[in-house]
């Protein structure tokens, strides 16, 4: 039954993007454009009759939403344009939200998954920032995506989110269904057990004697899914890899 509607400012990245809570919406929108250095991120909060009761506007200037999850009385989101700002936002008043804290640091998550009440999985991409040189001599503000990375955030400080753990995946180029479908990720954390599909892009270091610039892709190696353990204590662990293909010439045939 239809019963009303809210509006407000920006557009919506995806389903993690909305989330109702003891009677109230929450919704995170970027508006603005990214380029044209426009781009502004808010989080609103609306009441059962959709009437804005609640917002915090103008977060992360210049650029985007890549990932945003709601847990209780909390929000978690993540903006990125050369760096990647966790943002974590205290919802427990509906008329008062607040940023509690915020984490920078290089690469973005475009999917959020909880771990417990005070750590969150991320899952994106390593970034690197350009470089005049990298951009024929133009100082333009973006950073290059490099190979997966899958990050756990503490986040019982609020007012200081940490990165405790990470691992990295392949070189630029390498990608994963995960980014864009989270029914890719698995994760048991009674098995402590993390499972991802993988597009495996390695560069052959050879090619490049002195450095590896940022902007080489790598060579499709390994297509399958990675299979890694997770803790608190060790974190991220490689405990295998399972193949989907047969017909790749792979650099690492260690399985």
């Amino acid at each position: 039954q239809y019963i009303g509607k809210g509006e407000v400012p920006g557009r919506v990245l995806n389903q993690f993007s909305m989330d109702e809570h003891n009677g109230y919406f929450r919704i995170a929108t970027t508006s603005g454009e990214i380029w044209g250095g426009s781009s502004r991120n808010h989080i609103y909060v609306l009441d059962d009759d959709m009437n804005v009761v609640g917002k915090v506007e103008d977060l992360a200037p210049k650029e985007r939403i890549f990932s945003v999850r709601f847990i209780g009385d909390r929000a978690y989101m993540v903006t990125f344009k050369n760096i990647d700002p966790l943002f974590v936002i205290d919802l427990s008043v509906p008329e008062n939200p607040k940023v509690l804290g915020e984490l920078k640091i290089p690469g973005y998550s475009d999917y959020l998954h909880p771990y417990d009440e005070n750590h969150i999985i991320g899952i994106g991409k390593e970034a690197v920032d350009a470089s005049a040189e990298e951009t024929f001599g133009r100082n333009l503000d973006f950073a290059w995506y490099q190979g997966i990375k899958i990050s756990l955030f503490d986040v019982s400080d609020v007012s200081n989110p940490k990165e405790v753990a990470k691992f990295n995946i392949g070189d630029r180029g390498t990608d994963s269904e995960a980014l864009m479908d989270h029914k890719a990720f698995l994760f048991d954390r009674e098995k402590e057990l993390l499972v991802i599909p993988i597009s495996l892009h390695e560069i052959n270091r050879e090619q490049y004697p002195n450095e590896v610039p940022p902007t080489a892709y790598g060579q499709l190696t390994f297509e399958g899914v990675y299979v890694l353990s997770l803790d608190l204590e060790d974190g991220f662990r490689l405990k295998g890899r399972i193949k989907h293909t047969e017909d790749i010439n792979e650099n690492n045939n260690d399985e």
